[in-house]
């Protein structure tokens, strides 16, 4: 195989990496036969590489189709491919959803029924827009508030269920379907006592008691529905279940714990360690995701809570973070088996920390 060196400058989009690229680190920050992208080229200009071996016949041999479409991508402006973190669309979808799904919530305890269709049509559209923008799953808990937490709640559960439906591989009516289970799970906690519901002090263990009724009353407010497929209603009963049995109503465990409960136990666990509440501070999404991977292990589909980190863990090349210690940088590189600890360098010093190998630091958020 014939290779060379190319100057950083000179290197083209498409060009096939002919060896792996290491710099002070245990694995190849650039792996042997990666093509080179643009994300490629800012990790090597972030570790001040300057001359990169490229395999000969993928510099010269390109047909004149190859030839005209990099041509085409060189010339694009950088403007169309940065996007907003989270755009103003998505903004407002949100904050007419949470509104409509609380107007629904209140006339739940009011005595109404359900209207399952009216639900999913408010869901999906938020789905849809945040497989569009990934970073959305990292700032969800951002958009949070005390003030109607239960549909802020609602809605995050409702995406990130649907999210991790999607990377799962599900067809497109089973994730309709998972979105629209996962934003309803809570809705039983229409008929919970207000006066232990929104009680702004610990709860007793008699509230608790009261509180884990809401799985049963969730699924007697849509049991009847044909909108919604009967292990979906399962999955919104079971999402307090937990695979070692120390969940509820039942203590159902393993087998007994469907996977689609698991996907909005997953979601809800995550989005509630990660949002403000008023006997609780939010914690880091990407602090969470760890505790969730490994501190609760063997509790969740370990394949679900895979899914979740490579929704919120894997940030892109240049995603400019805050770390635990309060230093600012931008990512430069991914570890495949650790994308929630990246390579960072810091923005002050310009130094390379191994978020892999300090496992005392960690992402506290995103900068938007």
């Amino acid at each position: 195989m014939n290779q060379t060196l190319i100057n950083l400058e000179e290197l083209k989009l498409g060009a096939i990496i002919a060896e792996d690229i290491l710099v002070n680190t245990n694995s190849p920050i650039i792996h042997k036969e990666s093509k080179v992208t643009r994300e490629l080229i800012q990790v090597l200009r972030a570790f001040n590489i300057t001359k990169v071996p490229i395999i000969l016949e993928n510099v010269f041999n390109r047909s004149e189709e190859e030839i005209k479409k990099l041509n085409e991508n060189k010339t694009e402006s950088p403007q169309t491919e940065e996007k907003s973190l989270v755009t103003t669309s998505f903004d407002q979808l949100y904050k007419d959803a949470v509104d409509s799904f609380y107007k629904e919530f209140i006339s739940w305890e009011a005595g109404m029924k359900v209207d399952v269709a009216k639900l999913r049509n408010i869901i999906m559209p938020l789905v849809e827009k945040a497989m569009e923008e990934k970073q959305v799953f990292s700032l969800l808990n951002m958009y949070s508030k005390m003030d109607k937490y239960i549909a802020h709640h609602s809605i995050a559960v409702g995406i990130i269920s649907g999210a991790i439906a999607k990377k799962l591989n599900y067809p497109s009516g089973q994730i309709t379907q998972m979105a629209t289970a996962g934003l309803m799970a809570d809705i039983g906690m229409a008929k919970v006592d207000p006066k232990i519901r929104d009680k702004k002090s610990t709860l007793t263990e008699s509230d608790f008691s009261e509180v884990k009724k809401h799985t049963i009353y969730s699924f007697q407010m849509i049991k009847d529905s044909p909108l919604l497929k009967p292990e979906m209603k399962l999955a919104i009963f079971q999402h307090h279940e937990r695979l070692d049995g120390s969940g509820y109503p039942k203590s159902d465990k393993l087998n007994d714990v469907s996977v689609y409960s698991q996907i909005i136990a997953v979601a809800d666990v995550y989005h509630a360690m990660t949002s403000e509440r008023i006997y609780r501070a939010k914690s880091s999404s990407f602090r969470v995701l760890e505790m969730i991977r490994e501190e609760e292990f063997g509790k969740y589909n370990i394949e679900v809570v895979n899914k979740l980190i490579e929704l919120v863990g894997a940030l892109p090349i240049s995603t400019r973070v805050l770390l635990s210690t309060g230093e600012k940088g931008e990512v430069v590189f991914l570890h495949r088996d650790s994308p929630m600890r990246p390579m960072i360098r810091l923005t002050e010093s310009g130094q390379i920390i191994d978020l892999a190998a300090k496992r005392s630091v960690y992402i506290e958020s995103v900068i938007s």
